[in-house]
C-alpha cells in the first residue's frame, strides 16, 4: 500500500517542475494562462481538486482490485505452477515502479502533468480492457489468453506507473501560493482516496472472481472487468474537470539533469587521472566545468541520502509477497470464519485496513511514549524496526508452512511412489507384495485407510506381484507401478470370487482451497451422478472408479443418483478445504443411495486467522519504514533534488520485486525455506542499514547550502591541463 510522508511538509512528486536554472528547453507546446478555480462551499479548496481525488480513488481501486487476484489467476486460469506465478507477479509489481520514471519525464521535459495523465490513462484502460477480454476461457487458447494478458499487464503498468508521479503533483499545482496549509491537508485526503480505494477493492474483488461463477468456474473477467470499468471511471472523472484545472507547462526534468552531472564527473574524472592534475575534494567536483555549483551542491546531498538507499529493496521483496507467496499459502489453509467463509486474496484488505488504523496509534501514542521515555528513536532506527518488525511477520510465515506442511502429501523423488489398500469386501484381506515389507496387518471391511505406504521402485515403473489372502482363499495379481506416482488397491467380491482393482490418486492437495471428489460404482447397474445441480458425472457398473471432480468448500446433501431403477437422492457431507475423498456406492435400499467416504488426502486443519500476526507485525513495520524512509529523506535533500528521491525510493520497490522474481525462478526450494531465506536476509540487510546510518550525520539542506556557498576551493586552478574538449561552460 502506499504511505504518504509525515510531517506538514506535503510531498514533492516525481515530476516536481524545476527551478528556471536547470532548464535545457524552454517550454513546449500551448498552455494557458493560470486561471483561478472556483472553490469548494467557500472555502480555501479549489473544485478542481474534487474530481482529481475521486479520480484517484476509481485508479486505485482499479489497480489493487485487479493485483488482489493476479497470482490465483495464473496458478488457476493458466495452470502455472506457483514459482512462475510468483515470478511473474513480481515482474508486473517491478515494472509498476519502473514506470514512474518514464510518466515523470514525459510530464516535466514534454507533456506536462495534464496532458500525461490523460494519455497513459487512456494506455491504462486499455490495458485492462485487453486484460479482461483475456480472462474469457472461450475466447482463443491458452496461447491466446496469455499473450493478451501479458499485453494488457505491461499497458497497466506503463499506465499506473506513468501517471503516478503525476497525479498528486497536479493536485497540488491547483492551489495558489498562499494556500500552504489546504495543501498539505490535500494531500492528506489525497491518501485516504489511496488506502480508501486499496481496501474497498482488495476485499470486494476477490467476491467477484470466486462467489460469481461464470462460464463454470471463477468469474476472472468479471474480476478483472469491474477495476477496467473504475479505470473507465476514473478516466471520464479526470476529464470532466478539465476546464477548472491550473496546468502548468513542462519545465524540464531535474532527474535528467542529476543523471547528465554524476555521468559527466565520472568521464571527466576517468578522462583527468593523471597525477599532475590535482585532486579535487568531491568526485562530483568534476563536474564543476560544465554544471554550477548549486547543482553539483544539491547533487551531493541527495546522493548522500540515495547511499541510504542501497538496502532498502530487501525490505520491499518481503512486503510485496503479501499478494503472491502469502496469497499462496492461504490457499492451503481453513477459511471458514462461521459466519463467512473467506476468499485467500481477500487477506490482503487487512494491509490497507491495519495501517489507517496504525498510523494514528503510532503518531498519536507510541511515538510520543517513547519520547517521554527520553529514548532516541532517530528515523534510521524506526526504519531498522520496521525491517525487524517484517523479518518476524516472514519468520512467522515460515512456523504456519511447516505446520501446513502436515496435511500436505509426501513429495516423490525417482523411484518411489505411494500406494494404500481400500478393501470394499465383506471380510478382513491380507494383502502381500513380493519383496516388499508392506501392510504386516490384515486390512480390515471397509477401514478407514492408514497412511499410504511408500513402495521403492527398481526403475522408473516395475511390474509388482500382489497377492491377496482371503477366508482361507489366496489369488495373485500383477500389476505395473509408476514412479512419482500414487495408488489405491481397491479389493472387491465379483461373482462369488475376490478381485482387485489398481487406480490412481492424487498426488497433490486440491489448488485454492478446493475438494477432490471421486465416486466408486459398487452396484451392477451403471449410475449418472449430479451434484449442486450442475455437474454430472457417469461411473460404470462393478467397481469402476470416476475421474475426480474439483467442489468449493461445502456440504453436499441435495445430490441426485440416477439408475435404471430410479432417481435417489445422494447426500456427500461436508467436502472441506484442500481435501481429497473417495465416495463408493454402496448399495441401494429403502429409497436412498448408501455410500461409504474416506478421505484420501487431509483436509486444511491451519485456520487462516493465523496468518493474522503475519499482517499486524508487516504493517506496523510498513508504518515504521516508509513513512518514516520518505519524511527522512525528505527532511536530507534540498527542495529542488525531492523529485530525484521520489524516484530512487520508487526504484528501490523495483528492485526489491526484481529480487522476489529472481529468487523464486532461479533458487526453488521448499516454501518454509525460502520464508526463512528471507527472514534472514532482512536481518542481514538490517545491520548492514544500522552500520550505514550510525555513520550517517544528519544536515539541514539549508546550512549545507550555506557551506557550499562560501566554501572556497582551488576548482578554477585544477581546471589547467585538463583533458576535457568541447565542453559547455
Amino acid at each position: 500500500m502506499e504511505i504518504p510522508p509525515s510531517g506538514d511538509t506535503p510531498p514533492t512528486p516525481l515530476c516536481e517542475t524545476l527551478h528556471r536554472d536547470f532548464r535545457d528547453d524552454p517550454p513546449k507546446g500551448d498552455f494557458p494562462l493560470q486561471k483561478k478555480s472556483p472553490k469548494l462551499c467557500g472555502s480555501n479548496y479549489p473544485l478542481s481538486i474534487a474530481f482529481i481525488v475521486v479520480n484517484e480513488f476509481c485508479e486505485r481501486f482499479s489497480y489493487y482490485g485487479m493485483r488482489a487476484v493476479l497470482t490465483l489467476y495464473f496458478l488457476s486460469f493458466f495452470h502455472w505452477d506457483e514459482n512462475l506465478s510468483t515470478a511473474v507477479y513480481h515482474a508486473f509489481s517491478a515494472l509498476c515502479y519502473f514506470t514512474p520514471v518514464i510518466g515523470a519525464i514525459m510530464a516535466d521535459s514534454w507533456l506536462g502533468k495534464y496532458k500525461t495523465i490523460i494519455y497513459l490513462s487512456i494506455v491504462y484502460v486499455v490495458g485492462h480492457l485487453i486484460k479482461s477480454v483475456g480472462a474469457i476461457p472461450s475466447l482463443g487458447n491458452q496461447a491466446v489468453h496469455v499473450v493478451l494478458s501479458m499485453v494488457g499487464l505491461f499497458l497497466i503498468a506503463l499506465g499506473t506507473g506513468g501517471i503516478k508521479p503525476c497525479v498528486s503533483a497536479f493536485g497540488g499545482d491547483q492551489f495558489e501560493e498562499e494556500h500552504t496549509s489546504e495543501r498539505s491537508k490535500f494531500f492528506s485526503i489525497f491518501y485516504l482516496s489511496i488506502n480508501a480505494g486499496s481496501l474497498i477493492s482488495t476485499f470486494v474483488t476477490p467476491v467477484l472472481r470466486g462467489d460469481v461463477k461464470c462460464f463454470g468456474e471463477d468469474c476472472y473477467a468479471l474480476a478483472f472487468g469491474v477495476p477496467a470499468a473504475l479505470m473507465v471511471l476514473a478516466l471520464v472523472v479526470f476529464i470532466a474537470g478539465s476546464g477548472l484545472y491550473r496546468k502548468t507547462p513542462p519545465q524540464g526534468n531535474v532527474l535528467l539533469q542529476v543523471c547528465k552531472c554524476i555521468g559527466f564527473a565520472i568521464k571527466n574524472r576517468l578522462k583527468n587521472r593523471s597525477r599532475e592534475i590535482p585532486k579535487r575534494d568531491h568526485w562530483l567536483d568534476w563536474a564543476s566545468e560544465k554544471y554550477s555549483k548549486q547543482l553539483i551542491g544539491e547533487v551531493k546531498m541527495v546522493t548522500r541520502v540515495l547511499f541510504l538507499f542501497i538496502p532498502l529493496p530487501m525490505f520491499w521483496a518481503l512486503f510485496d509477497q503479501q499478494g503472491s507467496r502469502w496469497t499462496l499459502q492461504a490457499t492451503k489453509m481453513n477459511a471458514d470464519f462461521g459466519i463467512y467463509v473467506l476468499q485467500p486474496d481477500q487477506m490482503q484488505f487487512l494491509n490497507p485496513l491495519l495501517i489507517l488504523v496504525f498510523i494514528p496509534i503510532f503518531d498519536l501514542g507510541l511515538y510520543p511514549l517513547i519520547n517521554m521515555c527520553k529514548l532516541n528513536f532517530t528515523p534510521i532506527r524506526k526504519m531498522a524496526t520496521g525491517m525487524i518488525l517484517a523479518g518476524l511477520a516472514f519468520g512467522l510465515a515460515a512456523v504456519i508452512e511447516v505446520k501446513i506442511n502436515e496435511t500436505d502429501m509426501p513429495r516423490l523423488v525417482p523411484k518411489e511412489s505411494l500406494i494404500r489398500v481400500l478393501n470394499l469386501a465383506k471380510n478382513p484381506v491380507q494383502v502381500t507384495i513380493q519383496d516388499k515389507d508392506l501392510f504386516q496387518q490384515p486390512v480390515e471391511s471397509f477401514q478407514n485407510p492408514a497412511e499410504y505406504s511408500k513402495l521403492i521402485l527398481n526403475g522408473e515403473q516395475q511390474s509388482l506381484h500382489f497377492t491377496l489372502q482371503h477366508q482361507g482363499l489366496t489369488l495373485a495379481f500383477n500389476y505395473t507401478v509408476k514412479e512419482k506416482s500414487v495408488y489405491s488397491l481397491i479389493v472387491f467380491e465379483a461373482q462369488g470370487s475376490l478381485s482387485s482393482r489398481l487406480i490412481t490418486d492424487l498426488e497433490a492437495k486440491p489448488e485454492n482451497g478446493l475438494a477432490a471428489v471421486r465416486f466408486i460404482n459398487a452396484l451392477n447397474q451403471d449410475v449418472n451422478l449430479t451434484i449442486n445441480s450442475k455437474r454430472f458425472i457417469a461411473v460404470q457398473k462393478n467397481y469402476s472408479a470416476s475421474e475426480y471432480s474439483l467442489l468449493e468448500r461445502d456440504i453436499y446433501n441435495n445430490g441426485k443418483c440416477m439408475t435404471e431403477t430410479g432417481e435417489f437422492p445422494l447426500e456427500l457431507g461436508l467436502l472441506d478445504f484442500g481435501a481429497s475423498y473417495t465416495v463408493v456406492i454402496t448399495n441401494i435400499s429403502g429409497g436412498a443411495v448408501e455410500t461409504w467416504k474416506s478421505e484420501d488426502i487431509k483436509a486444511n486443519n491451519v485456520h487462516m486467522a493465523w496468518q493474522l500476526p503475519q499482517y499486524l507485525l508487516i504493517s506496523a513495520g510498513e508504518v515504521m519504514f516508509s513513512i518514516t524512509g520518505l519524511a527522512f529523506s525528505y527532511s536530507q535533500s534540498p527542495a529542488s533534488m525531492k523529485s530525484v528521491l521520489q524516484a530512487g525510493w520508487l526504484l528501490t520497490v523495483a528492485v526489491g520485486n526484481t529480487f522476489v522474481l529472481i529468487v523464486a525462478e532461479a533458487a526453488p526450494m521448499a516454501q518454509w525455506a525460502e520464508f526463512v531465506l528471507f527472514t534472514v536476509l532482512l536481518f542481514a540487510v538490517c545491520i548492514i542499514f544500522s552500520i550505514m546510518g550510525y555513520f550517517y550525520v544528519s544536515v539541514d539542506p539549508e546550512d549545507l547550502e550555506e557551506k557550499e556557498e562560501k566554501r572556497e576551493t582551488s576548482s578554477r586552478g585544477n581546471m589547467i591541463g585538463l583533458v576535457t574538449q568541447k565542453t559547455k561552460l
